[in-house]
């Protein structure tokens, strides 16, 4: 099992220079400490999500780490131009030397969707078609496209990639449908199913998987993770910084769109998330029983969401210390 981190890179409370300087600082752990890859998520207009533009973090990123894989999980596709977002993909590729990670999606959110003007009924056309002028436009010499949306005629694609044909592909899958698109397209996905939903997502893609076995992207699962020396000290770190998270992701919801629609599936207390599943804070020990229960569902790519809320940033780097020093070893065959 491979072991990365997930962001939504949400309000902390500090002034955004000193926040995002943090995530950077944290970024140069999970290099040195071997992490897979580091996934940032996409909001706008939210305390969710104070990387708007995940690309500009990222530039900063590739300079301040060597190995680490990153990338969004996922760029909101509709809200970008297919050519401007060709020529990103490749900067940010070359900048680290072939180590960015291209996710993509549609954007769950029709109220930050809505701030960009953007037509709902059209969302999904406009996400297929930007992936499918994406991915051409990163593998061509020259881009010709004729669509619904946009015309690409002998566009010279001047700015190339490092990997070719393009950056491998992830996706953030919970339907039966995405997960199945995901296997027949070699995408790697991550999922926040729980329980038997999630062992269910991890069958469902390896049954719809037809390559070689060891050539199977990886099948992943993402959840809120704090590790510290006893599981008393963990969870009094967890419990504040879930809640202050907790509001940062409802909030836009319930200032903008009438309640919070995920309040049942996402409660507001640390303790009842973790009892459905979300996620655990305690010592390495018992994170490594936590993590064994999500590898015994099939789950081939463990996504910690280390950082979060108000959490401390050296308790996140002391995290992120015990997860890679006496957790992952277990799990390296």
């Amino acid at each position: 099992m491979k072991f990365g981190v997930f962001d939504h890179v949400d309000d902390s409370g500090l002034p955004l220079a000193e926040h995002l300087e943090g995530r950077l600082r944290l970024a140069e752990a999970y290099d040195a400490l071997g992490f897979h890859c580091y996934h940032i998520a996409e909001h706008h207009g939210t305390p969710l999500g104070l990387a708007p533009s995940p690309g500009m973090l990222f530039a900063a990123l590739s300079q301040r780490t060597a190995r680490l894989r990153f990338g969004p999980l996922v760029y909101l596709l509709p809200l970008y131009h297919p050519l401007r977002l060709v020529e990103e993909v490749a900067m940010l590729d070359s900048l680290s030397n072939g180590r960015f990670q291209l996710g993509v999606g549609r954007g769950v959110s029709p109220i930050e969707l809505g701030f960009y003007g953007l037509d709902m009924a059209e969302q999904r056309g406009r996400y297929e078609e930007t992936l499918a002028v994406l991915l051409k436009g990163l593998a061509s010499d020259v881009l010709d496209h004729a669509g619904e949306f946009y015309r690409f005629d002998r566009v010279p694609m001047a700015v190339r990639p490092v990997q070719r044909p393009h950056p491998p592909l992830w996706y953030g899958a919970g339907s039966p449908d995405s997960i199945r698109w995901c296997a027949h397209n070699g995408v790697n996905m991550v999922t926040l199913a729980l329980g038997e939903r999630a062992a269910q997502s991890a069958a469902l893609y390896r049954a719809g998987w037809a390559g070689a076995p060891e050539a199977m992207p990886l099948v992943g699962v993402s959840r809120h993770m704090v590790v510290a020396d006893s599981d008393a000290e963990a969870l009094a770190l967890a419990r504040p910084a879930y809640a202050r998270w907790r509001g940062n992701m409802a909030r836009l919801w319930e200032e903008r769109g009438g309640g919070f629609p995920l309040a049942a599936h996402l409660p507001e207390q640390w303790d009842d998330a973790a009892a459905m599943g979300h996620g655990c804070a305690g010592s390495p020990e018992t994170v490594r029983t936590f993590v064994a229960r999500e590898a015994e569902r099939g789950f081939s790519y463990f996504v910690a969401a280390l950082m979060f809320g108000d959490l401390p940033l050296d308790a996140a780097l002391h995290s992120a210390e015990l997860l890679a020093g006496e957790v992952m070893p277990a799990f390296a065959d």
